[in-house]
C-alpha cells in the first residue's frame, strides 16, 4: 500500500485535457473516436434488442393474444351452460339421495318405535294380570300357596317376554319383601339398585361399562307417585338389550351405502357391528357442536378432507337420533366423471384453438412484425439492422429485399462515418501530444524563482516531476496501463501542485493488490485535475485530496475525494445526467469520457459515481469496475 502527503503553491492552470474545455462545470474531452465508435455500436445492438423485444411483444398482443381471447370467449358460454346444468343435476341428485335416505331412516325409526311401544305395554299388562295382582296383594294363605303362585307369576313373565321379537326381560320388585320376580333367572334383588329414582321414561343403562350389557329400561310403580324404587309397594320393570338395535342397524346398513348409528347429545352412540369407529365418532363430535332441534334433517360436514351428507331422524319413543352419513363424492361419482370428461374436451379444444392462432401469428403476423421492427430501427438510425427470419412463404421475398436495402444504406453511412472518425482521432492525438503553455510557463517560472533563491531541492523536484508528467501524457502508443503507473502520474501532478501551493495536501492509499491491475490510461488524471482546479483553488485555506482503493474480490473501486467548495444540488444532478447522455458534436466533458471508457472496457456494471460530502463542502468521484473483458484491437494502438 502506498501513502504520499504533500504541499505546494497556488496554480490556476489546467492539464492536457483542458484544451477541449466546455462551458459546463467539470467538462473536458478525454478518449478517442475509436472508443466512441465501439460505444455507439454497443448502443445500436442494445437498441436493436429493445426494439425487437418491444415489437415482438406488441405483435403478440395485437394478434396472438386477441385470437386466444376470441377462442376463449367462444368456449366460455359453453362451459358456463354446462357448469349450470351440472350444478342443477347435482342439486337434483342430492335432493333425491337425501329424500331416499330420510325415507329409509323414517321407516327404520317407525319399526324401532313400534317394537319399543310394544315393550312399553308389558309392565301395564303384567300389572293387570290376576295372578300377579293376587301375589302382589299377598292373597295367599299358606307358604305352599305362595310358592305355587310365585311359580305361576314367573311363568307368566316368561311368556310375556317371549311374545316380543326383541330380547328383553320383565321384572317385578317387591321392596317390603326384598324380592324380585323376573323372566331372567339371573336377576337378583340388590339394595343399591333399589335406591335409584324411578325411570318412568325409557332410559339408557350403559351396563356399568360392560360391552353387550347396555340396555334400555322403563319402570311403573305402585303407587304411581312414588319417587324412588325402595318406596314403591311394587315395581314393574321392562328392559331390552341395545344389541337388538345393533342388529337392526346391521340390516339397515346392508341395504344402503351409509354407516348408521343411534346418537343422543352428550352420550356414547350405539353403533352397528361393522362401523368405522373413528369416522362415526368424528361425526358425533361434530353433531355435539351443533344444536339439533328438528325431528329430522340433514347436514353437510367436511371430515378428513372429504364432504359427507349427514341425515338424522329422531325416535319419538327413545328420544335418540338415527344418524346416517354417506360420502358425497361416492354418490356423485358418475356425474363427476362426466364433468371431468367435459373439462378435458374443452381444454383440448382450447389448446387446438391456441395452436391455430399461433400458426396464424407465425406465418402472417410475425413476418409483418419483423418488417415493422426493421423499419423502426432504420428510422431510429440503427443501419446495421437485419431481419434474420425465413417465413418460407410470400413474405420471404420482402424480407430479402429489405436486408439488401439496409445493407446498402449501412455501407454508405459507414463510409462517411469512417472519414469523420479518422479526422477526429488525428485531432485528438495531436492535442494529446501538445503541451499546455500556461501550465508549463508557471512551472518554469517556479524553477527560475527557486534557482534565484538557490533552492536546489525544489528546482530538481519540479524539473523531475514536470518531465515525468509530460513524458507520460504525451505517450500515445500504449492505451492500457497499470494503476501503479496511473498513480505515479497523479503523484507527479500533485507534487507539482504541492510545490506551487503549500495549502494543497494529498493522500494516496491504494492496496497492493489493486496496483497491478490494468485500466485505460489517463482515467484518474482528469478527475484529480478537476478536484484541484474546481475544488481546492476556489477554497480559502488548506485543501486535501484523498485517493483510496478497495476491492471485494469481484468489484474494484478507486475513490477520489476533496474537501473543496463542492457543487450545488442542481449542478450535481446535471453532472449525473450528463454521464448517460449520448455523445454529440458539442460534448466535451472529461467526466463523461471517463464514465463511458470504463463501461466500454469493463462492461455496463462499471462506471463513475459522483456525490457530495460534508454538506456540499466537498466532492467525491468513485471509479468502479469488475474483472476486465477483451479490449477491441482499435483501442490498443
Amino acid at each position: 500500500m502506498g501513502r504520499v502527503n504533500g504541499r505546494g503553491l497556488h496554480n490556476n492552470t489546467a492539464g492536457t485535457y483542458n484544451s477541449f474545455a466546455g462551458t459546463t462545470l467539470y467538462r473536458k474531452r478525454i478518449g478517442s473516436w475509436s472508443s466512441e465508435r465501439v460505444i455507439m455500436q454497443g448502443q445500436a445492438v442494445r437498441l436493436q434488442q429493445e426494439w425487437s423485444g418491444a415489437v415482438m411483444v406488441a405483435a403478440k398482443r395485437n394478434t396472438f393474444r386477441k385470437m386466444v381471447l376470441i377462442i376463449f370467449l367462444l368456449l366460455l358460454p359453453i362451459a358456463c351452460v354446462y357448469m349450470y346444468s351440472h350444478q342443477v343435476s347435482i342439486n337434483v341428485l342430492r335432493s333425491e339421495i337425501q329424500g331416499n335416505l330420510l325415507n329409509r331412516q323414517q321407516f327404520f325409526i317407525s319399526q324401532v318405535d313400534a317394537a319399543v311401544d310394544q315393550l312399553a305395554m308389558f309392565p301395564v299388562i303384567v300389572g293387570h294380570d290376576p295372578f300377579i295382582r293376587e301375589y302382589v296383594g299377598k292373597k295367599y294363605n299358606t307358604q305352599l300357596d305362595k310358592l305355587l303362585l310365585q311359580s305361576r307369576v314367573i311363568e307368566k313373565l316368561g311368556y310375556q317376554s317371549a311374545s316380543s321379537e326383541w330380547t328383553n326381560e320383565l321384572n317385578i320388585y317387591l321392596a317390603e319383601e326384598k324380592q324380585v320376580l323376573s323372566s331372567n333367572i339371573f336377576v337378583t334383588y340388590n339394595d343399591d339398585y333399589m335406591k335409584q329414582p324411578i325411570k318412568s321414561d325409557w332410559t339408557y343403562d350403559q351396563g356399568r361399562g360392560k360391552p353387550l350389557f347396555d340396555s334400555f329400561v322403563r319402570q311403573i310403580s305402585e303407587p304411581a307417585s312414588t319417587p324412588r324404587l325402595e318406596q314403591a309397594h311394587a315395581l314393574y320393570e321392562v328392559r331390552f338389550s341395545a344389541e337388538n338395535l345393533r342388529l337392526m342397524l346391521d340390516h339397515f346398513k346392508a341395504g344402503g351405502n351409509g354407516d348408521p348409528f343411534l346418537y343422543v347429545p352428550g352420550m356414547a352412540g350405539i353403533y352397528n357391528h361393522s362401523v368405522t369407529s373413528h369416522l362415526a365418532a368424528t361425526v358425533a363430535q361434530q353433531l355435539d357442536k351443533q344444536t339439533i332441534e328438528a325431528q329430522s334433517g340433514n347436514r353437510i360436514l367436511e371430515l378428513d378432507s372429504n364432504k359427507y351428507l349427514i341425515n338424522f331422524v329422531k325416535s319419538n319413543t327413545l328420544g335418540w337420533y338415527l344418524v346416517d352419513y354417506v360420502p358425497l363424492e361416492q354418490t356423485l361419482l358418475p356425474i363427476t366423471k362426466s364433468r371431468n370428461f367435459f373439462y378435458v374436451v374443452i381444454s383440448l379444444l382450447l389448446v387446438a384453438g391456441m395452436v391455430a392462432a399461433y400458426l396464424l401469428y407465425r406465418h402472417v403476423q410475425k413476418p409483418i412484425a419483423k418488417l415493422l421492427q426493421g423499419v423502426l430501427l432504420l428510422k431510429s438510425g440503427i443501419y446495421s439492422a437485419r431481419i434474420d427470419y425465413q417465413p418460407n412463404n410470400e413474405f420471404d421475398f420482402l424480407i430479402r429485399r429489405f436486408n439488401e436495402m439496409a445493407e446498402e444504406i449501412q455501407e454508405l453511412i459507414e463510409k462517411v462515418y469512417a472519414e469523420q472518425l479518422r479526422s477526429r482521432e488525428a485531432t485528438l492525438k495531436q492535442l494529446q501530444a501538445q503541451i499546455n503553455p500556461h501550465f508549463l510557463y508557471n512551472c518554469l517560472y517556479f524553477i527560475s524563482n527557486m534557482a534565484m533563491l538557490e533552492d536546489k531541492q525544489s528546482v530538481v523536484a519540479m524539473a523531475n516531476n514536470l518531465g515525468d508528467y509530460y513524458r507520460y501524457t504525451t505517450r500515445v502508443e500504449k492505451q492500457l496501463v497499470t494503476i501503479r503507473e496511473e498513480l505515479q502520474l497523479i503523484t507527479n501532478y500533485l507534487t507539482i501542485q504541492n510545490l506551487r501551493m503549500e495549502r494543497v495536501c494529498y493522500e494516496i492509499e491504494v492496496p497492493e493488490a489493486i496496483l497491478s491491475m490494468t485500466i485505460p490510461r489517463l482515467l484518474l488524471q482528469p478527475l484529480v485535475e478537476n478536484a484541484v482546479i474546481h475544488g481546492l483553488e476556489r477554497k480559502a485555506g488548506k485543501g486535501l485530496i484523498r485517493i483510496s482503493g478497495e476491492s471485494d474480490g469481484t468489484e474494484h473501486r478507486i475513490v477520489i475525494e476533496d474537501n473543496g467548495v463542492g457543487v450545488t444540488e442542481a449542478q450535481m444532478n446535471e453532472l449525473r445526467q450528463t454521464l448517460d447522455e449520448p455523445m454529440s458534436e458539442q460534448m466535451g466533458c472529461g467526466v463523461w469520457n471517463v464514465h463511458q471508457r470504463l463501461r466500454h472496457y469493463f462492461g455496463p456494471d462499471s462506471g463513475l459515481e459522483l456525490m457530495t460530502v460534508d454538506d456540499n463542502r466537498g466532492f467525491k468521484s468513485i471509479l468502479k469496475w469488475k474483472e476486465p473483458i477483451d479490449v477491441p484491437a482499435i483501442d490498443r494502438r
